[in-house]
């Protein structure tokens, strides 16, 4: 966690931002005792690339075979 008071802050604000979008908490102090916490207002989520699963989904030989529970139902 950093705790700055408002003067440090003004010449390590990059510094801050960055510990504060790496998840660290962030809080400024003014001279009369308010308190402020710098927090990312939005992340950007990773979007999922074709084929990043290839080899990770198996399926069976009898995948498309009916089942024997629903043969009472089968044409």
């Amino acid at each position: 966690m950093h705790q700055v008071n408002l003067k440090e802050a003004q010449t390590q604000l990059a510094f801050l931002i960055e510990a504060a979008a790496g998840g660290e908490e962030v809080i400024i102090t003014r001279s009369d005792g308010a308190s402020f916490k710098i927090v990312p207002v939005s992340t950007v989520e990773a979007s999922p690339k074709f084929g990043s699963a290839k080899g990770l989904v198996r399926m069976s030989d009898d995948f498309d075979e009916p089942l024997e529970d629903f043969e009472e139902y089968a044409p």
